[in-house]
């Protein structure tokens, strides 16, 4: 039996399509997915979207459609631009699916039966576009913490969640798993900022919009969207209140909730207050990822900063975006983007060190052997060290990998890219060629050629496309971890297709430039 292995997102909220701060969460979560595959799990990797609420009301309205007319837009738009990325989430889930609808229904019902859930009056301050309600000690400027926009005076019925009753159950839990909330600087913002001074009750109903599930008991109420989007992650698993489905039972709890840290709160207190009182294990960690800014800003469209993934593709393509994404963003502080970064880190890492390295190599095999794959024979010294960084990469890159390091996991394997390209300095195949060495020269280039296919498997995680193409290229279907260690996994005899350009470098300029035109 396969160790299961379940991997979810926020779910994307949609109200606007998705910018590339959006979309670095979902390539993130991929390159956690495809690596853990690789490793052999059974891996059930979920994202979609969450598709009611007020605001999604007020934009519909707007726009002269319903909003299930828009919000089906704006799903599809999602998914394209999730897909554009290469993506490879095992489902795509939506709010408004019919059974979520029912399930979560049934789950508002049975957290008032159990008094859970109570109902109040509410009045205070609200955030439309977060979704957030907030007391005057919170916002005492009447400005939004998270977002920064003007909040709302509001004041209506609503059913609550009684938080308080399972706060010190919360705080004993986080206290007692120390990695349930990483990186550790988001558990210490999570504790001094909200277990600590105290929850309040948390509004789950409202009666000012009818854009939501209806509450079962009470049709003047609908649900509202956080207890409504936050229960995805075990409705679209076959969840209900009186029985659980087969995926339910194989794949919860969770091994990783993978989201931004401006809603760390929803999925660090809320979240699993509900589980709790449904009496669920709750997920094993929650990773509250940092943000990619535009420059020094957080992305917004009245600074006009946005950048879009499915737009960066066009430009770059797709494994230079990811490549970007996973590569520049840090594990625990915000990274930034911006045209020039992208170019710089293309052409200095794609185009000359993958990029010529693979096309050299394979250049070389053509010219001095037709493209055969020959038996190394003549081994000396100076080969130990490659053959063993290759070898030591698999633990390098799994170290890094289970602390959720994606970057200076991916910063391993083109350490060693950079160590074959100094091998081919160091050995100078041409010099061998030259003076009819042609046994050494054979060795030499099998162990350039072996090195690439075994560091290619652990970059596939990151670059999927680029590492097909490589594979390609070397004529192997071998991909398999564990066959990294033999370094003898390319076949002995085989002919290399013919050499191709991984990527093209860039002009700098020119590329500006044109960008430039096309805004």
């Amino acid at each position: 039996m396969k160790e299961k292995f379940y991997i979810s997102t926020a779910i994307a909220y949609t109200s606007a399509k998705p910018h590339i701060g959006n979309t670095y969460e979902i390539v993130l979560a991929d390159a956690i997915a495809r690596y853990k595959r690789l490793k052999g799990y059974d891996v059930y990797f979920q994202t979609g979207t969450d598709e009611h609420g007020q605001k999604i009301e007020e934009k519909a309205k707007n726009a002269g459609k319903s909003p299930q007319e828009f919000v089906d837009e704006l799903a599809l738009e999602v998914r394209r631009i999730w897909d554009c990325l290469n993506t490879s989430y095992d489902k795509f889930v939506r709010t408004t699916n019919p059974y979520h609808e029912e399930v979560v229904a049934k789950i508002f019902e049975k957290l008032y039966k159990q008094g859970d859930i109570y109902k109040g009056f509410y009045e205070g301050l609200y955030c439309t576009p977060c979704e957030s309600f907030f007391t005057s000690s919170q916002a005492p400027d009447g400005i939004c913490p998270d977002c920064g926009r003007p909040l709302k005076e509001t004041k209506e019925e609503a059913y609550f969640m009684n938080l308080q009753k399972y706060a010190g159950r919360l705080m004993e839990y986080i206290e007692t798993h120390p990695d349930f909330i990483v990186p550790e600087s988001r558990k210490n913002e999570i504790i001094n900022n909200f277990l600590k001074p105290g929850l309040q009750d948390l509004c789950v109903s409202r009666t000012s919009f009818k854009w939501g599930i209806p509450v079962s008991f009470d049709d003047k109420h609908v649900i509202y969207v956080w207890l409504d989007a936050l229960t995805n992650y075990i409705t679209f698993l076959g969840y209900d209140t009186d029985k659980q489905g087969e995926e339910f039972k194989k794949y919860w709890p969770a091994d990783l909730h993978l989201i931004g840290k401006d809603i760390l709160r929803f999925h660090t207190i809320y979240w699993p207050i509900i589980l709790m009182a449904l009496d669920l294990p709750l997920p094993k960690q929650i990773f509250g990822h940092p943000w990619v800014l535009s420059g020094d800003d957080k992305m917004s469209k009245s600074k006009g900063n946005v950048l879009y993934a499915d737009k960066l593709v066009e430009q770059f393509g797709t494994d230079a975006v990811r490549y970007y994404l996973l590569h520049e963003i840090p594990y625990a502080n915000d990274g930034t983007i911006t045209y020039e970064l992208l170019i710089e880190r293309t052409n200095s890492d794609l185009a000359n060190v993958l990029g010529n390295l693979v096309n050299r190599t394979i250049s070389m095999s053509h010219k001095y052997f037709e493209g055969k794959v020959i038996k190394p024979t003549a081994f000396e010294d100076i080969d130990k060290d490659l053959i063993t960084s290759v070898r030591n990469l698999p633990e390098k890159v799994d170290e890094k990998m289970n602390e959720w390091k994606i970057a200076d996991a991916l910063t391993e394997v083109f350490e060693v890219y950079r160590k074959c390209n100094k091998y081919i300095d160091e050995t100078m195949p041409w010099v061998l060629a030259k003076e009819e060495k042609m046994e050494r020269l054979a060795t030499v280039l099998y162990n350039l050629l072996e090195a690439i296919r075994s560091t290619t498997i652990l970059l596939s995680p990151f670059l999927p496309e680029t590492a097909d193409k490589i594979f390609k290229q070397l004529n192997t279907e071998n991909r398999y971890l564990d066959s990294i260690q033999g370094f003898n996994g390319l076949d002995l005899g085989i002919v290399l297709n013919k050499p191709e350009p991984l990527f093209q470098r860039i002009d700098k300029e020119k590329k500006l430039k044109e960008i430039s035109d096309q805004n």
